[in-house]
């Protein structure tokens, strides 16, 4: 679906044709915007009116018919310095009104409550996670007004899975209670005024005849979930064998509702230890099971043992509960350089795990309810435990490090530590070498390595063999950790392995803070290279014999001369 634009003057056609320029999946209409908005209405993802809005509401007002139905729409005045929320804020016109605002150097306007006050969006709260919300059980507006009020919600989930953050005022309730926000797979009859949400955490196994119809397998399912008390909008996929992928009838009763199909193979199912084995299957298919092997080959535990129809057959099975860790990259300083991904993350985290300075930097990004926990510097392994374990408490955990997580920092005793049993994605930002390199010029235009030069979890004599190496491969180098009070001789010693191979007057860069107001950068030669210069927060990057400095700045051309 594309994002649609309708101009009403000339100035609005202009920011149009810019906006259908830049955004993807965008266009700009031609033709009268009546006639236009009308024609574009049922089938637009959203709306940009490029009009004051008070035109912009005479025009949609006939064709409102539900938030939940009704296309995103976002206004823009004839001088592109607004652009307005109109309506459908929590399906799509907040974000579209920031991004059509950052592409006119505009001033976002969004005037929903829960985003004015900094309060989860009830509309869709843990869609990241996989929750949906509950049509029958959504009263969002009850319990939101609660929120605002700043009075108790009692939060009950029927196993932990992750919500993201809540306000404080948003307490845990071992039983439904109302006002509330209930987490569940259960049909359960909740209180009111209630705001329901569906985990992902259903797994539907199908075996079927050859020529079974869509109705018989639908009917099956729809009886096996409701007589076991699940909601099919906790159902995350329809599994089967890979021989029954091409079954008519299994794909329509899946693709109506909504559920994808997943097929495995035989062999694989074969392996699934199932508490109803058949050996007809067997003889017929080649594994003992399909329905219960396909429930439960994403393991979890079986809700539902395998029931027949003439020419189907069903199971269900529970998916563990999983929280997610996510590994966030806090950059080199300026909160400007924080990817906007790792801004997404924190705001979606109920834990928040990090070096203390690293924390300070990002608690803006953080939600109401988020629970901070810092520690000072050192005993990494200790910091990923902490992560690790809250998310297999079923939380939405961030953990935090500077620079790029995945190079000398957190990442690497996360994913260590981390099994299968949670989520983990990781955030990738702008490690040390790429901000010095760019406040340095160009330093890293050709090959170059990356070199620690703490042992204190590398012996020195296999660091010093990698300098030697990197010298005689001629590629400029990054040192990091390059000093310290208790390290304070490993930096000279590995320049003078660099210097075996390169000229005193090779170019060094050294830049201490980089992108924070203490910020140093300073060039020099590794002749005169001053290593009372150098500390923990700084990055030294030596040249090539390529290298030189052009107009003051360090640079390694891009081709071999």
């Amino acid at each position: 679906m594309t994002t649609v634009a309708i101009a009403a003057t000339a100035a609005g056609r202009r920011h149009g044709e810019h906006l259908a320029a830049v955004l993807a999946d965008t266009c700009l209409v031609d033709g009268r915007p009546a006639q236009a908005l009308a024609d574009a209405w049922d089938d637009a993802a959203a709306l940009v009116l490029c009009m004051a809005t008070g035109a912009a509401t005479r025009l949609v007002a006939p064709h409102l018919a539900g938030k939940r139905t009704d296309p995103p729409v976002v206004t823009v005045d004839d001088a592109g310095r607004f652009a307005v929320a109109l309506c459908g804020g929590h399906h799509g016109a907040n974000d579209l009104a920031r991004r059509v605002a950052a592409a006119l150097g505009a001033t976002p306007v969004v005037t929903t409550a829960s985003d004015v006050l900094d309060l989860p969006a009830l509309d869709t709260l843990g869609a990241d996670l996989g929750l949906r919300l509950d049509p029958d059980h959504a009263a969002t507006a009850a319990v939101g007004a609660a929120l605002l009020a700043g009075a108790p919600v009692h939060r009950w989930r029927a196993r932990p899975w992750p919500t993201g953050p809540l306000p404080t005022t948003v307490v845990d309730s071992d039983e439904p209670r109302a006002p509330g926000i209930l987490v569940t797979d259960e049909l359960v009859d909740a209180p009111r005024p209630c705001v329901v949400y569906r985990p992902a955490s259903l797994v539907v196994g199908m075996g079927a005849a050859r020529g079974v119809s869509a109705a018989e397998v639908g009917d099956l399912v729809d009886a096996a979930l409701a007589d076991a008390g699940l909601s099919p909008l906790s159902v995350t996929r329809l599994a089967t064998a890979d021989v029954k992928a091409d079954e008519p009838g299994v794909i329509a009763a899946a693709a109506a509702r909504g559920w994808p199909l997943v097929t495995h193979p035989v062999g694989r199912l074969a392996a699934v230890a199932v508490p109803n084995p058949s050996e007809t299957v067997r003889a017929a298919v080649g594994t003992p099971s399909v329905a219960e092997a396909a429930a439960l080959e994403s393991g979890g535990e079986l809700v539902v043992a395998k029931r027949k129809s003439a020419n189907a057959t069903v199971a269900v099975a529970r998916l563990p509960v999983r929280g997610r860790l996510t590994l966030v990259s806090a950059g080199p300083g300026d909160e400007a350089l924080l990817p906007a991904m790792a801004r997404d993350a924190l705001a979606a985290a109920e834990v928040v795990v990090g070096l203390d300075q690293y924390l300070d930097r990002v608690r803006g990004f953080t939600r109401p309810g988020c629970e901070i926990r810092p520690s000072p510097i050192g005993d990494e392994v200790t910091r990923a435990r902490e992560a690790v374990g809250a998310a297999r408490e079923g939380r939405s955990v961030a953990l935090l490090s500077g620079g790029d997580i995945g190079v000398y920092a957190m990442a690497s005793p996360a994913v260590e530590l981390a099994g299968d049993d949670i989520d983990v994605v990781t955030i990738p930002g702008i490690t040390a070498a790429v901000a010095a390199a760019a406040l340095l010029g160009a330093p890293l235009g050709h090959d170059h390595c990356a070199i620690s030069l703490s042992d204190l979890l590398t012996p020195w004599e296999v660091i010093r063999r990698r300098v030697k190496a990197a010298a005689e491969g001629d590629l400029v180098v990054v040192f990091y950790n390059p000093r310290s009070r208790a390290r304070d001789w490993q930096l000279q010693e590995a320049c003078l392995l660099l210097g075996e191979h390169r000229k005193p007057d090779t170019p060094v860069g050294i830049v201490t803070d980089a992108y924070r107001p203490t910020q140093q950068v300073t060039l020099t030669t590794l002749g005169e290279l001053d290593p009372q210069l150098v500390d923990m927060r700084t990055t030294v990057v030596v040249g090539s014999s390529q290298t030189r400095l052009a107009a003051g700045r360090m640079l390694t051309p891009r081709g071999y001369q």
